[in-house]
């Protein structure tokens, strides 16, 4: 077994739920179908790349940090299924392989770091060898390293993140940002799930998060697997929630944060950091740094446009209005600094300005 796929099991404890994984013994990439939850807990398995984009496009895997461990992994599997002969036919398999999985969704900045980290290890080692299977050897190691990589920063985000929270608080939060959206522990969910750990008597508070609802869903399976505490609110409620001081924080996760502190986040964010700001409560946004895109401008944030039946249907399931009335389905929408109380990464937690305190925290 390859080193980080070993140190991987020294984290067991933290790994109550295992999202994705490499299979060691099947050589296969293994992930909970999220679209099932809370109802059916359905794990799917393949060898091929192919399968893996799907399962990113249609949210069976979803969540930043998950999507750039998964796409790293079907790396992995372009790399040990393909029955290129020699290392220039095997780059030129991986570069198809890149090419797919890249294209799946634009929004989550986790997806291109991985897979371009993936591609610039392949061909270092091609540089240096003329064997294919060192080239597919170090492919896995490299998908087994980001892997290992979340775990370890999840843990570190959850440590930082839990400081801020005392005994009795009430936390808001908005989408899933748990072990359903990482490799086993979470971001924004990961920090209440520290601060459960270490014994605050804590609770939370969840949006439904239309319009696939991972709120109701996700969040709900996690929370009540942990025992924690919780209220599930619809997304029109954070407003009232802390107007009547029901919550005592938002935290919340990202899916690219720039330079500038602009994040982007499941639609909605926005509307609760507005609440939020109001009614004078902090409002933490959780990412590790791989989800940071080295930019000063918010217009090299794309917004990813979903399928329209998402919002003229519940889970495409039961449908809500006519068939043909226009939608607009952005899946993400983006939160100006200024609403934002800090950053929480593995590398610590950033202030106010954020335009000086984030390139401090990644030379760290």
């Amino acid at each position: 077994m390859i080193e980080p796929l070993r140190k991987l099991e020294s984290y067991e404890e933290y790994l109550k739920i295992k999202s994705v994984y490499w299979d060691v013994d099947k050589e296969e990439f293994v992930w909970l179908d999220t679209r099932l939850l809370p109802f059916e807990e359905v794990y799917r398995r393949t060898r091929d790349y192919n399968r893996v984009a799907k399962a990113i496009k249609t949210l069976e895997i979803r969540g930043a940090p998950a999507i750039g461990v998964s796409a790293a992994y079907g790396m992995a599997l372009a790399a040990r299924y393909s029955q290129a002969k020699t290392v220039e036919d095997l780059l030129k398999d991986l570069e198809t392989a890149y090419n797919i999985l890249k294209n799946t969704r634009p929004t989550a900045f986790n997806l291109f770091w991985a897979l371009d980290r993936v591609m610039k290890k392949a061909r270092e080692t091609a540089n240096s060898s003329t064997d294919p299977d060192k080239v597919r050897e170090s492919v896995l190691t490299e998908a087994a390293t980001i892997h290992l990589e979340d775990v370890e920063s999840n843990i570190q985000i959850g440590r930082h993140g839990a400081k801020l929270i005392d005994n009795g608080d009430i936390i808001l939060t908005h989408c899933n940002t748990g072990a359903l959206a990482t490799s086993g522990f979470g971001t924004a969910l990961g920090i209440i799930r520290y601060a459960w750990y270490e014994g605050k008597k804590i609770k939370v508070i969840t949006t439904e998060t239309r319009p696939v609802l991972q709120g109701a869903r996700l969040n709900v399976w996690e929370l009540k697997k942990e025992g924690i505490p919780f209220t599930l609110i619809t997304d029109g409620m954070p407003g009232i929630v802390f107007r009547n001081n029901m919550a005592d924080m938002a935290i919340v996760g990202a899916d690219r944060i720039i330079l500038t502190g602009h994040t982007a986040n499941k639609i909605g964010t926005y509307m609760v950091a507005l609440a939020a700001h109001d009614n004078d409560k902090p409002f933490y946004v959780a990412a590790p740094t791989s989800t940071i895109q080295e930019t000063w401008n918010p217009d090299d944030i794309v917004i990813e446009i979903r399928d329209p039946e998402e919002v003229r249907t519940i889970l495409g399931r039961y449908r809500l209005t006519l068939e043909d009335v226009d939608v607009y389905n952005p899946s993400f929408d983006i939160t100006p600094p200024r609403y934002i109380t800090a950053i929480i990464t593995e590398k610590g937690i950033a202030y106010q300005p954020f335009g000086k305190t984030i390139p401090k925290l990644l030379k760290r």
